[in-house]
């Protein structure tokens, strides 16, 4: 049995028919921008591999740090033992983030850091005398996660989860934000969208713990930005009901959106905050959930005290000493400049496919650049043409989107978007 015979027989890809799981790339090598087939085919990874390698496969700067930290200390469990990995990370990620949102809670995946924030709030709100307050609000359009609770507050209707709303913990959902980014911010309630937030918490707020949504950028629910005037009137409201709010910065965290955080443009604090995907620039599965003081503090000084989550493999050292070279490159870097020509390039570039019969939009925020069809996508037209075109592109639902690597160079985005345009052209 050939190794793709066998995958095909006994692995499971992602929102994948094990029946018919379709044809299969098998990838030998990944360097930079390029991820390599098995038949020697070069493609161009212009999904960040779900958007987490932002400086590229097998940085050098990663890959040696986390060498030497594998000679060392692969693991050691994170209950009552600390490590310098996991000290050093933490000061850089207070270092970027707003004052006294600084307590850091280490998790395995995004997801799990999406469950670990929801478990926060309502046990913040239990220490805080609020025990009713254990439902969750959110806006539609969002993607949080595949594990349970996270699935929850994933849109019901449209969202990839849509199969389990029966089973899942009913909570409570928002319009989608209608003012676009570039748009004019009107002040009144009724015109901006955020009187539905103020009368579900003046009907509700006694129940709902927190809102969660994705800041300015709907992901995995749409590729939907939205203005961030929409977030300072959110946080208003919520504080007003004594309802948290966090924020799911998995995919916009670590400057895909043009800041470090997308929460920058707005200027707002959450209570709690949720890092994955980039942290670790790609190299392996980590991520963060931070809290303000004002949350930890009351988690720990109630009667329960102590927080009840704890992952095996949290702070895991070897992820730890990825994610700190990862925002060393940050830090030493010129990335804003690389995302903002990207950004004007995606524009530039993209821009002839507003004429294409079938196009919905066509969008750019940052270094994502998205194709919106009337209709939805065939993901395999894309599939199967990858290795001849050169660029792989992963569409879903109506969208033809890249979210490429930082460091891809001019030429290289160029291929990018050709074939962006090339697949709407086939689904008009």
């Amino acid at each position: 049995m050939t190794p793709l015979e066998f995958d095909a027989r006994h692995l499971w890809h992602p929102y994948t028919n094990s029946a018919s799981p379709g044809p299969m790339h098998l990838i030998t090598d990944a360097k930079g921008v390029w991820i390599t087939c098995q038949d020697g085919h070069r493609m161009i990874d212009a999904m960040s591999s779900w958007w987490c390698a932002i400086h590229g496969h097998r940085h050098p700067a990663i890959v040696s740090a986390m060498q030497r930290q594998l000679e060392r200390m692969p693991h050691v469990m994170f209950g009552g033992l600390t490590h310098m990995p996991a000290v050093d990370l933490g000061r850089k990620l207070v270092a970027l983030l707003p004052d006294r949102l600084d307590r850091i809670f280490y998790c395995d995946s995004g997801s799990v850091a999406v469950e670990v924030a929801m478990k926060m709030a309502i046990q913040y709100q239990m220490a805080a005398g609020r025990g009713g307050k254990v439902e969750f609000a959110t806006i539609r359009g969002g993607y949080h996660g595949d594990t349970w609770k996270a699935m929850s507050v994933c849109d019901p209707v449209n969202g990839m989860h849509g199969l389990f709303r029966g089973a899942l913990s009913v909570q409570h959902f928002l319009a989608r934000p209608a003012i676009g980014l570039s748009d004019a911010w009107p002040d009144l309630p009724e015109e901006n969208g955020l009187s539905e937030l103020a009368a579900l918490l003046d009907r509700k707020g006694n129940r709902i713990a927190s809102l969660i949504l994705e800041p300015l950028v709907q992901g995995a629910g749409g590729m939907q930005f939205y203005h961030p005037g929409w977030l300072q009137a959110a946080k208003a409201i919520c504080e007003e009901h004594d309802v948290l709010l966090i924020f799911d910065e998995i995919a916009t965290g670590f400057g895909r959106t043009g800041h470090m955080f997308a929460m920058d443009f707005a200027g707002v604090r959450p209570d709690i905050i949720c890092f994955g995907k980039a942290l670790t620039g790609g190299h392996i599965s980590f991520a963060a959930t931070v809290a303000t003081e004002r949350v930890a503090m009351g988690i720990g000084e109630s009667e329960t005290g102590a927080f009840m989550h704890g992952p095996t493999y949290m702070a895991n050292p070897l992820a730890c000493a990825a994610g700190n070279a990862s925002l060393d490159l940050l830090r030493d870097s010129r990335w804003k400049d690389s995302v903002a020509w990207i950004e004007t390039q995606l524009k530039s570039e993209l821009e002839p496919a507003k004429t294409l019969a079938g196009v919905k939009d066509v969008r750019v925020f940052g270094a994502i650049g998205v194709i919106e069809m009337c209709r939805e996508t065939d993901p395999r037209i894309a599939h199967c043409r990858a290795p001849s075109s050169g660029v792989w592109l992963r569409p879903f639902g109506r969208n033809i989107y890249c979210m490429p690597p930082f460091i891809i160079t001019p030429e290289e985005l160029s291929r990018v978007t050709a074939e962006m345009i090339f697949l709407a052209k086939g689904e008009a």
